[in-house]
């Protein structure tokens, strides 16, 4: 005798795939600090990043075996940790310095959308996600990430716990996969500031990375999806724009097999530690599988590490020292 077996049909949520260009091409991601500096900052940055731009779509070409590979370019704005202008001044700027050096940008995106995105907190699901890697002999004393607020990739330098400093042997820190010697890394991922949480940068541009790379679901929808953007003037206001706006009707799909990210070097420190928070993400595997059968089938070959599948081009800029964030900015405006 068969036994039936009825379930809910919302009980298994169906995880929905998206779809998928070859590479993802990012031709900025600048704080707001870039812009206060003017038009020439910016039209300084596209002119460095179309040099590299023809190179990184050969490579894209060659690697997917077609003479034109679906590529689709986005830019990132720094709306989280400072509120700079507004949409209607800061967005056709960008747009207009990246026609200039002869770009186009298709997706533009808010960094605040990669902590919240319609009403779906993004950053904290990623952070649930999160899977330490245990260093060896570890007996689990060290609190989680989520208590701490921490991500190593090793064994931290050991404490003194009730021996006198001075009587302690000193022990190095070492990183849990090191070939031949450490390069250990601590990374910040986020802090609290009157009881709200600030997300640090390394952990909402990890969180862009996936995105970018088709692999955020929130019962198994996709999430930041792209808005088309009908035309007429940008917002007044930041929390009026939508996280993802479709610039070019035309454009390849958001999401891709693979992402490119031109940004200037001193970004490598924040890029180091987004990799770090990859590796140690326990991604969606249904929507791994997806991207696997759907690469197999193109004869497209994907990295199996997720953090290989993020690939970058950083480049010198001409008479810029020391820009970046301010060491306490100011905490994000809540929507």
């Amino acid at each position: 005798m068969t036994e039936s077996v009825f379930r809910e049909s919302t009980a298994e949520p169906r995880t929905q795939s998206v779809p998928l260009a070859h590479l993802s091409l990012e031709l900025g991601h600048l704080y707001m600090e870039d812009f206060e500096a003017g038009p020439e900052r910016l039209r300084e940055h596209f002119a460095e990043v179309r040099i590299w731009v023809d190179a990184v779509r050969a490579s894209a070409a060659r690697r997917a075996g077609l003479k034109r590979p679906r590529i689709s370019t986005c830019f990132l704005i720094d709306d989280y940790f400072n509120r700079f202008s507004t949409p209607a001044e800061i967005v056709p700027l960008v747009l207009t310095e990246a026609e200039k050096a002869g770009l186009v940008i298709d997706y533009l995106a808010r960094e605040s959308g990669c902590a919240v995105a319609d009403r779906i907190a993004l950053a904290e699901s990623v952070l649930h996600r999160l899977v330490e890697s245990p260093p060896p002999g570890s007996n689990g004393a060290r609190p989680p990430v989520s208590q701490t607020g921490w991500l190593a990739n090793g064994q931290r330098t050991p404490a003194p716990r009730g021996v006198p400093a001075e009587s302690m042997a000193w022990q190095p820190p070492q990183e849990t996969m090191a070939r031949n010697h450490s390069v250990f890394m601590d990374v910040e991922l986020w802090s609290k500031e009157d009881d709200e949480w600030l997300w640090s940068c390394p952990f909402l541009a990890a969180v862009w990375q996936l995105a970018r790379l088709g692999l955020l679901r929130h019962l198994g929808e996709p999430v930041l999806a792209p808005r088309p953007w009908t035309g007429g003037d940008f917002p007044h206001d930041w929390d009026r724009l939508p996280p993802l706006l479709r610039l070019t009707e035309s454009a390849a799909p958001f999401s891709a097999y693979r992402t490119c990210t031109l940004m200037p070097n001193r970004f490598l420190a924040v890029e180091d530690a987004v990799r770090l928070i990859l590796d140690q993400v326990d991604v969606d595997s249904v929507a791994l599988q997806q991207v696997a059968v759907r690469s197999a089938g193109e004869g497209v070959a994907v990295p199996e590490a997720v953090a290989q599948r993020a690939t970058y081009v950083f480049y010198e800029e001409p008479g810029v020292e020391s820009v970046g964030k301010p060491a306490n900015p100011p905490s994000p405006k809540r929507t």
